[in-house]
């Protein structure tokens, strides 16, 4: 299982020991920080942190700590999407997973005994949800959640992220433009694909590292040794490699190339070349133009058949039908996209949208 983790300086011994729990069980983790007991911190900056990467569907489950838990677990349940339970007995931890399906685990630092702690983790990870009765339940608070205005997908609700920064929102507004030139739309590609990046890799891990300043040595972070892969779709998905690898210049770049059968209409790889440890790597998918989603599914498709696992889609404009499609296709597959269109027209470009993004990228027609 993949499971977040986060504490404040109260509840950093105990998150600590949760995190070489969860590495013995064999779980993927990301620790969240805080990363020393010595420094006062604000617990809200870590629960909302391990919350929103949970209600977003970037990890399946999240543990936080306090020092009671109370603390955590008020911040985490202000997230839309996430259910988190403060539990003190392994009983609590076990009834939050059968009858809520609660998906964030709020831990006292200072209140609970080590051997307690984690056999409260066990049981909450191992307990499946118990459906049934509790299904209507769980619906009446999404429903709540939709009807306010804050409804945001959990990890098994096809996960879509729309990302909605001023800076991407403004650059899309342009881009969109017929009468943009060939040079700006392609300036602009990537520096939007820039911009997306901080959110698409904000699940990676970080570790602590020791470094050695011009004052006097101190504790760092560093990726913890993630291996990153990009896979444009050729040839719009191009566009936005350079923006992207700019800021993480280590990645390993492979190329899908796909055309549509002209009597089926469905997607035939014509080229597909991928890092030879694709299997170990955090894989994002680009495709500007998310509209039926045929493309995009079918390079999934390649990239788990080449045994690929770890995978995001990653789009400038998307039209529901496409993100239906590729949910439908792989549900666990996290979409980010900077727009969410109203609809594909009888032609199958997306509505606004932006006309043929490969077109515009290379000046071609």
């Amino acid at each position: 299982m993949r499971v977040a983790i986060g504490s404040d300086h109260a509840g950093f011994a105990l998150k600590e020991k949760i995190r070489n729990l969860l590495l013995e069980l064999g779980h993927e983790i990301r620790d969240f920080g805080t990363h020393s007991a010595e420094i006062s911190v604000d617990y809200p900056d870590y629960g909302f942190m391990v919350g929103e990467s949970v209600a977003s569907g970037q990890w399946e489950r999240g543990i936080l700590a306090c020092g009671s838990g109370i603390g955590m677990s008020i911040v985490a349940n202000k997230i839309p999407g996430v259910y988190c339970a403060l539990a003190a007995d392994p009983s609590a931890a076990r009834l939050s997973r059968l009858h809520n399906d609660s998906n964030v685990l709020a831990l006292g630092g200072r209140t609970l005994e080590e051997k307690t702690a984690f056999e409260i983790v066990k049981v909450w990870l191992e307990t499946p949800f118990d459906g049934g009765r509790h299904v209507s339940r769980l619906k009446k608070i999404q429903s709540y959640e939709s009807q306010s205005g804050t409804a945001h997908y959990r990890a098994n609700d096809n996960p879509l992220i729309i990302l909605d920064h001023p800076l991407i929102q403004h650059k899309v507004g342009i881009i969109r433009d017929r009468n943009t030139s060939v040079k700006e739309f392609r300036e602009l590609v990537q520096e939007i694909a820039g911009l997306m990046v901080y959110e698409i890799t904000r699940a990676l891990s970080l570790e602590e590292v020791e470094v050695e300043t011009p004052i006097s040595r101190t504790k760092a972070l560093t990726l913890s040794g993630k291996k990153l892969a990009i896979v444009p779709i050729l040839r719009a998905g191009l566009g936005m490699v350079e923006g992207i690898i700019r800021l993480i210049p280590n990645a390993k770049v492979g190329h899908i190339g796909l055309y549509r059968d002209p009597e089926t209409l469905m997607p035939v790889e014509y080229y597909c070349k991928l890092p030879g440890d694709i299997e170990d790597r955090d894989i994002f998918i680009l495709d500007p133009m998310l509209a039926t989603g045929g493309s995009s599914a079918a390079a999934i498709d390649l990239i788990k058949k080449r045994g690929g696992r770890k995978i995001t889609l990653v789009c400038l404009i998307a039209a529901p039908e496409g993100v239906a499609l590729v949910h439908r296709c792989h549900p666990e597959v996290q979409i980010f996209t900077a727009a969410l269109d109203s609809r594909l027209n009888d032609h199958g470009y997306i509505v606004p949208g932006l006309g043929d993004a490969g077109d515009r990228l290379f000046g071609t027609k």
